[in-house]
């Protein structure tokens, strides 16, 4: 990307994923013996963090750990993955985020989150990194910090005229007030629903709930739906695209793979429909390998995939 290397900042969580692989999933007061034991860097802000810098991005991450041996494996995978770390603080009031995951056979899950560290992010933290967004191309942020912090990054990034992407994620109701400081908002079709009311099932429910977004003043919606592709709606305009097809293997992090890429399409200056295009073969590339960071894809794999996708469908035009 040499001299144009997008700039983006991501305000969000971190946590330590340990993963147990099961038969199945143990009924209430149940012991079962599982299988593999699994230790990988997670949570939704650092997985966008990760995934913005393996495409070459100049990535800037704004966190708070713990300071014990999960928060300095954290620290040191950010530092091998190329994300900046000076806005990321430990502190001895909180452990560092957690989650304990238990896999079965058939790939189901159950998930508990101990939020720790995360629960402890606050605005001042975010003010100390307001140069870097103010010079940014991009802000990105989820919902697993507090929500005061969430909108204060957000303040800031519309101060300084620096697109503001938000993944509503673990949902939750928004005002109307946060909601009109949101340039993109990229939730999937259960996010959507439980911030509009609205059941997303397919195309016409989809543009119902983004429509009902927009009207609650967020500038544009990209609506995921997983197999079937996503809706970017504007106030202008709507088009729903499909999904990439792939031979999926684990979904664990493919909404990060979005949000993280469509940052850094931005940030390079794409149009949104273009930046929405490429972060749908990024999340599509992610799918294809176990494992959340790991399974992120880097800007040489992307561009290959791209013109391999392009090329089958000219020749399927052809055919």
């Amino acid at each position: 990307m040499g001299q144009n290397r997008p700039k983006i900042v991501v305000v969000g969580s971190s946590n330590m994923d340990l993963v147990v692989k099961s038969p199945r999933i143990p009924a209430k007061g149940e012991t079962i013996l599982g299988g593999d034991f699994i230790m990988t860097p997670g949570g939704k802000g650092a997985n966008q963090a990760v995934a913005a810098a393996k495409l070459g991005a100049e990535v800037y991450f704004v966190a708070k750990l713990g300071d014990d041996i999960f928060g300095r494996q954290s620290l040191n995978n950010f530092k091998t993955e190329g994300v900046r770390t000076e806005y990321v603080v430990q502190t001895k009031e909180a452990p560092s985020g957690v989650a304990l995951i238990t896999v079965d056979d058939a790939g189901d899950n159950v998930i508990v989150v101990a939020p720790g560290a995360n629960l402890k992010l606050s605005p001042e933290d975010v003010k100390k990194s307001q140069p870097v967004i103010a010079s940014s191309g991009a802000v990105a942020a989820q919902l697993e910090v507090p929500l005061e912090t969430v909108e204060f990054a957000a303040r800031l990034a519309n101060d300084a005229g620096v697109p503001f992407i938000l993944d509503p994620a673990p949902a939750q109701k928004l005002s109307t007030e946060f909601l009109q400081m949101v340039d993109v908002l990229t939730p999937n079709e259960t996010e959507a629903e439980i911030l509009t009311g609205i059941k997303v099932t397919d195309e016409k429910t989809a543009l119902v709930a983004a429509k009902d977004l927009l009207q609650r003043g967020v500038k544009a919606v990209i609506l995921t739906m997983g197999a079937q592709g996503y809706l970017l709606a504007t106030k202008d305009a709507a088009e729903f695209a499909a999904s990439v097809k792939v031979d999926a293997v684990d979904a664990t992090a493919a909404g990060d793979a979005f949000t993280g890429s469509l940052g850094v399409g931005l940030a390079q200056g794409k149009t949104l429909r273009d930046a929405a295009l490429f972060a749908n073969h990024v999340a599509a590339l992610s799918v294809m390998k176990m494992g959340a960071q790991s399974s992120m894809p880097d800007a040489e794999q992307v561009e290959n995939f791209m013109k391999q996708k392009s090329a089958q469908g000219v020749n399927d035009e052809k055919a």
